[in-house]
């Protein structure tokens, strides 16, 4: 059975997920840009600030992680970001990015929010697919990210 473990963004597990998610990511962006990674700080990730998740197969390996973190509210309300959703190569096109994702904005809902954005690269197209099926339309951007072209985010209440 697939398990979603809370752990600190610190955790080595957490790291190791996070250094595959950022190699992934500066090997796929586009020639002549910089992609630059920041290990999260885990403050920003700790309940009910926020929470970072590890995805776990059934064999018990980490394959997968992704966090909120509450950022300023919005126009309707408290805000939380979804950062790092990351699920290996080798095991996607089972759902578990889906899951992981829920399980993301399941925790928001439980904490009060009314919206769950997030940024993302256009060149991540299956991210943007994921996205779209669960319910995150484009919206204006929210920050200035470097290594975002693009915005989202998803009214939860």
């Amino acid at each position: 059975m697939v398990l979603l473990e809370r752990v600190s963004a610190e955790d080595p597990r957490a790291r190791t997920m996070l250094a595959a998610y950022f190699q992934m990511r500066g090997e796929a962006f586009p020639t002549g840009q910089t992609y630059r990674p920041v290990f999260p700080d885990a403050s920003v990730f700790t309940p009910p600030a926020g929470v970072f998740l590890v995805l776990v197969d059934d064999d018990g390996n980490d394959v997968g992680c992704g966090g909120i973190r509450r950022i300023d509210a919005g126009e309707r309300g408290s805000r939380y970001e979804v950062k790092h959703l990351y699920v290996d190569p080798s095991t996607r096109g089972r759902g578990w990015g889906r899951l992981l994702l829920e399980g993301l904005e399941s925790r928001a809902s439980e904490w009060g929010a009314a919206d769950l954005v997030l940024d993302t690269h256009h060149t991540l197209e299956a991210a943007g697919a994921l996205y779209a099926r669960s319910g995150f339309t484009p919206i204006e951007p929210y920050n200035d990210n470097p290594n975002a072209t693009r915005w989202y985010g998803k009214t939860l209440r």
